[in-house]
This record gives structure tokens, sequence and C-alpha cells, in this order.
């Protein structure tokens, strides 16, 4: 994708939204995002990135930085280098198959998660619902290394069920990759598919995500960005290549990690959540759906997605409104999407390679976004506006 002071782009709309596709229309000033993202390949808070931006309709700005490790013999990172989403995933596909479970009567938000999965009681379990995980006040622990106790999926889950509350459900917000997990087993017990299946038939194939999956193949390898090695995997199996280790104990396919994709893939997936759910005439969650999970009620959270917490200190920056919405993943990944603004920034990276000590990525996120706020000309929100 070109670079320069001037960058060009527009939307061809087929059938009411969406092939977003660079041509010729809006000019934006987009240097300082450049030098922004270069600078921050050179002081080495990631190896390379891809970036998209989408603004009122069009793809303004669609390019990637680096390579795909600091070796001077790395091939660079393109836009359609794939990226270990993280937990992007549960946002990505967790929430999004919920979101259709719900609008078809196959799941209820208010019903217990014992519903679903019976062997999921005692010690307070009971009340927890599915919008308790959900919105991550379901009293879970944020984490587990389950291998130090698991070997298989089924005693991961047990060992959930079996785990002591660490707070009454829907008294306390705490991010859990526990509650996404039992997530992701739900999904797979109501439809009776994997959740990778589930994906690939209900968004990844119909919005030509052809680039987005679970366990991608040895023969993709030259596309995946590498993350850090895993030296406290303690099995003699084959280890999947996903990052996150629980993820890896589950298959590589969980509701809380383990899904790859492009930011050329997740365009795409965005796009569709922007027009209310809808792609060429094809409506894959209902606007009045997406509504109700984005709406964030007395929690921290909304429904599957973080939300900008009013005042400073968000990822999303200085510019986001109070509306949007987004997720961030432990490998670097993020998504940001700006209803009122008409505005989504996509950022992929792999900050975790070689080690996930390196946490520069903490002052670049909100550096990002306000980076792509200034360059599209926007106000910062009131509370940061001084």
């Amino acid at each position: 994708m070109q670079s320069g002071r001037l960058f060009l782009a527009s939307l061809i709309i087929l059938e009411g939204l969406s092939t977003l596709l660079p041509a010729r229309g809006i000019a934006f000033d987009f240097v300082p995002l450049e030098t922004a993202v270069n600078k921050a390949v050179s002081d080495s808070v990631f190896p390379g990135a891809s970036l998209a931006v989408l603004y009122k309709g069009n793809v303004v700005f669609h390019k990637a930085f680096g390579k795909l490790t600091y070796d001077r013999t790395s091939s660079p990172a393109d836009t359609t280098t794939m990226y270990d989403l993280a937990s992007l995933t549960k946002a990505v596909v967790t929430t999004n198959i919920v979101m259709q479970l719900v609008e078809r009567d196959s799941l209820n938000l208010h019903a217990p998660v014992s519903h679903y999965l019976p062997e999921f009681t005692g010690k307070g379990k009971e009340t927890i619902t599915i919008e308790h995980l959900l919105r991550h006040t379901s009293g879970l622990r944020a984490h587990t290394l389950f291998s130090k106790t698991c070997s298989t999926p089924q005693q991961l889950f047990s060992t959930i069920a079996s785990d002591t509350l660490l707070s009454k459900p829907g008294t306390t917000t705490l991010y859990s990759d526990l509650g996404f997990m039992l997530l992701g087993r739900i999904i797979e017990t109501i439809t009776g598919r994997t959740l990778d299946a589930n994906f690939h038939h209900r968004f990844a194939e119909p919005l030509g995500m052809t680039s987005t999956m679970f366990t991608p193949p040895q023969s993709l390898s030259w596309r995946i960005a590498p993350v850090e090695k895993d030296n406290l995997w303690p099995f003699t199996i084959q280890r999947p290549q996903v990052h996150d280790q629980n993820s890896a104990l589950l298959g590589g396919v969980a509701g809380h990690a383990g899904l790859y994709s492009t930011t050329a893939d997740l365009i795409s997936m965005v796009a569709m959540l922007m027009n209310g759910g809808t792609v060429k005439g094809h409506s894959y969650i209902k606007a009045a759906t997406l509504k109700k999970f984005l709406a964030r009620k007395d929690s921290l959270r909304a429904l599957g997605w973080d939300v900008r917490s009013p005042g400073g200190h968000s990822s999303a920056g200085d510019y986001y409104s109070t509306s949007s919405y987004g997720h961030l993943g432990f490998t670097g990944t993020s998504i940001w999407i700006d209803p009122a603004n008409e505005l989504a920034v996509i950022f992929l990276c792999n900050r975790v390679y070689p080690s996930s000590a390196n946490i520069k990525i903490r002052s670049f996120r909100p550096l990002l976004h306000n980076t792509v706020g200034s360059s599209l000309g926007l106000k910062k929100t009131a509370e940061n506006a001084r």
C-alpha cells in the first residue's frame, strides 16, 4: 500500500455496503501516523505490524510496517501477514456467535451456565448466568495455568467447575479467560459443532475471511508472525503454535484465544459490525442485537466487548467517543470501533516476540489512536479536551 503525505481512499458500494477498497476520493495526511508506527518498530515495541483505519465507510489507511522478527534477514510484514489474535478471539468469534444464538433463541443470556453445562454447579456457581460470563462479572478467577494440574480438555473444564469463586456473581468486574472458555464449550454443546466449524460457517466463509482460522496448517507458516517460545509446556505431544497455553491445551481452539487473522480479513468483519450487522443484504447480526450487546448498563464492560471508560487512560486514546467499543489481545492486537465518529482502527502485531516481558505496547496503543484521530482532524472528547 502506498505511503506518502496524501492517502486516497473511498468506498465501492454493493447492495448497501460494503466491499471496501482503496481508491480515489478522500485525502488525509497520514505521515505522522506512519512516523509513529515506524518509530515503534525502531524502539522494539514490536518487530512488525499491520494497521487498517476505516472512516465514514472508507478504508482510508491500510499498511504494514517492519518485519516478522527482529532478524535482519526476516521477511517484511505485509497486510496479509497472519497474526495470533489472542483475546480478540473473545469478540470476533465467541461474542459474534453468541449474538446469533441469542437472537435465534438457542441461548438465553439470563439462563444459568449450569442449564447448558450441568456439571457447572456448587460453591455458588448455580447463580452464574451467560450474561455474567460475557460481562466478566461471574466471580471466576482471571487466569490459571491449567497445564500444572490438567492434561486434557475435560480435566480443564472439570477444574473450572470445581473452583471456588473469588466474588459473588454480578458484584465485581474481573476480566476472566475462564468465562470465555466456558462460552466456547457452551456454543459447541448447543450447536453440536466445534467452535472453529461454527465460526467458519457463520462468519469466515460468507464474509470471505479466507485467512482467518484456528490452528493454521504448516503450509501457511511463512505468513504467520511468530510469538515467543513456550518453555513451560509439560507434555510430550506436539504443542499447537498458538501463544496462549490454555488454548493450546484445548487443541488451539478455544472461546478465549486461538484465532489467527489478517487486517485485510478483519476489515470485512469490522465493516459488518459498523453497518449494523448486515453486508450485501445478508444479516449476520440484527442491529437490535448489536445495540443490546453494546449497552454497558452498570457494568464496566459491554457483553463480550470492552467499552471506552469515561475520562483518560483508555487504550483508545483521547479522540474516541464514550459510545466506542473494542477489545485487546495479549499478543499486541486490538480493535476499537467508534460509532459516533464512524471510525474503526484495527491493529495487529506480535509484540510477544521474542518475549512477552516487552510491555511497551501499553503506552503505544493510546498514542496510535490519538495519532489516527489527529490525522483525521477529529476533536478530542470533552473530558480530554484540555
